[in-house]
């Protein structure tokens, strides 16, 4: 049976470097055989903002609806996108928010602190452009970003982590060093 890829671009502008990585991906998943889908959160329509937190109904939208049946019938999932202010675009969160609700995503058992993930069983990965250097993201910001995604975000839904790459600088970097990266957006496609 052939691996079911679902990768997701996060960065709200639809020509992004972020979607040339993306497409990178899905070339590297297409050649090993891997039946994938790309969704790109610029061409999604929903509000991100979650009114009321989780104590209201908040029926999601088509849009919201085709992810999250994407995330229930994929095998991996790799997120594409940049770090904004230490964190993901915004839309990107509001995704993460408005999708990934309790008793979906996840649930909690009477007298156990800690949630049940849904996703289990499935894998994920990211690469995250950024202009911080790599050493800075981890000496002087300790990954923050990448502690929340993994930890309080996929691992908690139950997604097991290979890995989280940061790729840049990216307001520096040269079409040499662009080329890399997409090499490496194609290799993690390949990675099953």
């Amino acid at each position: 049976m052939n691996e079911k890829v679902l990768i997701l671009d996060g960065h709200p502008e639809e020509t992004s470097f972020c979607h040339a990585l993306a497409q990178a991906a899905e070339k590297g998943a297409l050649q090993k055989g891997a039946e994938v889908r790309l969704i790109q959160i610029s061409k999604l329509n929903f509000n991100l903002n979650l009114e009321g937190a989780y104590k209201s109904p908040h029926p999601l939208e088509p849009d919201l609806q085709a992810v999250f049946e994407d995330l229930q019938w994929c095998d991996r999932l790799l997120i594409i996108h940049p770090l904004w202010w230490g964190s993901a675009p915004s839309k990107l969160k509001g995704l993460f928010d408005r999708t990934l609700r309790p008793g979906e995503a996840f649930h909690y058992e009477d007298g156990k602190p800690l949630p049940v993930g849904h996703f289990k069983g499935k894998t994920a990965q990211a690469l995250i452009t950024s202009d911080t250097p790599g050493w800075y993201l981890r000496l002087i910001y300790k990954r923050g970003w990448h502690v929340i995604l993994k930890k309080q975000i996929l691992e908690f839904c139950g997604f097991k982590v290979r890995n989280i790459k940061n790729i840049g600088p990216m307001r520096s970097s040269t079409e040499s060093q662009r080329e890399k990266y997409l090499l490496l957006a194609e290799r993690a496609g390949q990675t099953i």
